[in-house]
């Protein structure tokens, strides 16, 4: 994987760029839909591309390594041709996931314990067979396990968190190195910066992790419980020690005006469900604001979904009728709520792009977040 950074803000510290993968190019900033199970929920890939002109999505080790198992993934040729996406894909480690969905988990040197949300069958992911995992999986970008510490956590909790979290990066990347890909592409392992609101503590993270060198760097451990402005504080003593010739990745955030601030900040790539999980029950996110599409007040609204919008769904569906569907309790509400929430937000960092490369970011930015984030 090779990045390059093309244009600079001169407002903030946003920046723009190119990263190149043997499944293709990724221009930053970027927003990376989220394919847990090897599916982006009720969006056909022929969408996604088309529609929504998504560069990259996301799958995740702890959902595939459970089901469908890593015998059929290997067995298909990996991740990209088991769900027919000939684009790049990024994996989560899984151990988000194995704090939050695990009902019975134990964490030691060696790795984590848990036992599977599905049946309760007994498992351990340690770095050396998460890394295994991910090969198995094909990623084009992979992570390396960490524990993601809760964002009230203790210093003295997220002190220790943290050194567990960097002994075992370097098991990850031992073994990463280790290793070959599996499917003849390159991978690339991305460390994760830990170390919850305490600006040290991710200070320590930083150094510690590029001293590694690695292709790209992800901060997690955020939106996790702490204040949006605890959030925004961290990317600000984060990314300027980050290397600057290298993606930097926020985990897990966030809605529109998070992408926006964190792209303020120096990042450039995001993932989050909130598009498709809000989009199902039906709030969508346009160019004017937020709108709960059941309300009453649509019902008689035959102005399109988002006349502002730039995806096939904007312009063909009205309002009343996207209403009428979630009344009715169709599954296409959902899926068209989705559709537009995606291209939303893939236009959204599309647009940041663009006025970071004229230079005038910021002002755009702080008016378009006032606009976007309003209640319709």
């Amino acid at each position: 994987m090779d990045f390059i950074k093309t244009h600079s803000d001169p407002g903030s510290a946003a920046r723009c760029g190119t990263i190149t993968t043997d499944h293709g190019q990724i221009h930053t900033p970027i927003f990376m839909p989220v394919g847990t199970v090897g599916s982006v929920k009720g969006i056909y890939h022929k969408d996604l591309k088309e529609d929504i002109g998504a560069e990259i999505i996301l799958g995740n080790t702890y959902h595939l390594y459970l089901r469908p198992g890593l015998d059929v993934l290997r067995a298909a040729g990996g991740l990209h041709k088991f769900e027919s996406w000939d684009r790049p894909i990024l994996t989560d480690s899984g151990g988000f996931q194995v704090f939050s969905l695990s009902p019975i988990r134990k964490l030691t040197e060696d790795g984590c314990i848990f036992r599977s949300h599905i049946d309760g069958s007994k498992h351990i992911f340690t770095p050396e067979n998460n890394m295994d995992t991910q090969r198995v999986i094909g990623a084009d970008i992979v992570m390396a396990l960490d524990e993601c510490c809760p964002g009230d956590a203790t210093y003295e909790y997220a002190a220790k968190s943290l050194k567990l979290t960097q002994r075992w990066l370097e098991r990850c990347v031992r073994r990463f190195d280790g290793t070959d890909p599996l499917y003849g592409y390159r991978q690339a392992l991305f460390p994760i910066i830990q170390g919850c609101v305490y600006p040290d503590l991710r200070r320590a993270a930083v150094e510690h992790a590029a001293a590694l060198d690695r292709e790209g760097y992800a901060i997690g451990g955020l939106a996790v419980g702490e204040p949006t402005e605890k959030m925004y504080e961290m990317l600000e003593v984060v990314c300027p020690i980050l290397p600057d010739d290298k993606p930097r990745y926020l985990m897990g955030v966030g809605t529109p005006a998070n992408l926006l601030e964190g792209i303020a900040r120096g990042v450039d790539m995001f993932d989050c469900v909130m598009p498709t999980r809000n989009g199902r029950n039906g709030m969508l996110f346009t160019w004017d604001g937020i709108i709960n599409i059941k309300n009453r007040k649509w019902a008689d609204d035959f102005s399109p979904i988002d006349p502002k919008g730039t995806s096939f769904v904007d312009h063909t569906y009205t309002k009343a009728y996207l209403r009428h569907l979630f009344v009715a309790g169709e599954l296409f509400a959902g899926q068209l709520a989705s559709e537009h929430n995606l291209a939303f937000y893939l236009e959204l960092v599309r647009q940041a792009r663009k006025h970071i490369i004229d230079g005038d970011f910021s002002s755009w930015k702080d008016e378009t977040v006032r606009r976007i984030m309003t209640r319709l």
